[in-house]
């Protein structure tokens, strides 16, 4: 796959996992609207947000940093969603249609995440 396919993808991905938690996110109840309902939302736009930036930057170092905090954002958002599910704002299943979607999600990011790292000579 082309890296701009690949970008691509990903950017349909993360736009469906953001309109999905908005969804989903409405059935948060009204006293959650500056806790959860809040932070999950901005969590999730962070996500697109931050990746957006990232993609748009040339130097290396500076995309690695927007795509980590767009990672960052993703796993922030998933976990608001698990607590809603425990909370029983959400149904289970609510819940596994984000999951997948962030693991899908979360895999593409890491792969460009890692080479980037690569490229930038970091090594763990």
């Amino acid at each position: 796959m082309s890296k701009e396919v690949f970008h691509k993808r990903l950017k349909e991905l993360i736009n469906e996992y953001v309109l999905l938690g908005y969804e989903i996110s409405k059935k948060f109840p009204s006293d959650e609207r500056y806790g959860m309902t809040s932070q999950g939302r901005r969590a999730l736009l962070s996500v697109m947000l931050n990746y957006v930036e990232g993609y748009a930057r040339t130097k290396k170092k500076v995309m690695l940093n927007f795509y980590e905090t767009s990672y960052g954002s993703l796993k922030e958002s998933i976990y608001v969603f698990y607590v809603a599910t425990r909370f029983q704002y959400i149904t289970v299943q609510e819940y596994m249609k984000l999951f997948h979607l962030k693991e899908e999600i979360a895999k593409m990011e890491w792969t460009t995440i890692e080479g980037l790292r690569t490229e930038c000579g970091y090594i763990d």
